[in-house]
């Protein structure tokens, strides 16, 4: 699988490290575990999915991260993605509005060291802002608009990493250059699952 990705352009050798060092088949159900390596998406439960793993790799690549870098993540997910930025020495906080999705990661790092420095049961839209600002944020699902609270948690200097639209999404990095000051490039075009609002429980 890594050499796959370095041949669709992933070039990031820290990256491409960390998923050497991640074993995906552990975030899929075990009935999955045979097609873990593939460049596919599965579903993980609550109508949710895992991303295709060059997704992962280009977003986590258009981070451009640092070690100690504070990084919040808007969809934990499997927790797949968590755990990359994690092994790249990232301060992590991660947030998932599914309950059942929240348990899962919850309990999975528990077993499965080292987690994220906070995993939040929230609300993606509204951010996290009882630890902000971050250097770096990372949506992982396909979101209509760009959540104004987390343009205001990002830091002055700080990346923004969010696929926008809605069937179809386009990869953006936002930098903060100043208080009011934003600016955007356009990165290729991808489909995501959609980023809801407000929390969701076990049904």
């Amino acid at each position: 699988m890594v050499s796959y990705l370095a041949k669709r352009g992933i070039s990031d050798k820290e990256v491409l490290t960390a998923f050497e060092k991640i074993p995906r088949h552990l975030f899929l159900d075990p009935t999955l575990e045979s097609h873990a390596y593939e460049d596919k998406a599965f579903p993980i439960g609550a109508e949710q999915t895992i991303s295709h793993p060059y997704t992962v790799a280009f977003q986590t690549q258009l981070l451009q991260l640092k070690p100690n870098m504070k990084v919040l993540e808007i969809g934990t997910g499997s927790g797949y993605q968590t755990a990359i930025l994690v092994e790249l020495k990232a301060e992590v906080y991660s947030i998932e509005r599914q309950l059942e999705l929240y348990r899962k990661a919850d309990d999975f790092f528990v077993l499965h060291p080292p987690g994220p420095k906070r995993l939040i049961y929230g609300d993606g839209y509204k951010g996290f802002s009882e630890s902000a600002p971050y250097d770096r944020i990372i949506v992982t699902a396909g979101a209509p608009e760009i959540p104004k609270d987390l343009l205001k948690q990002l830091k002055i200097g700080g990346l923004l990493v969010i696929p926008l639209g809605e069937k179809q999404q386009t990869m953006l990095v936002i930098e903060r250059k100043g208080s009011r000051e934003f600016h955007r490039t356009a990165h290729g075009d991808f489909q995501f699952v959609p980023l809801l609002k407000e929390t969701q429980g076990l049904k």
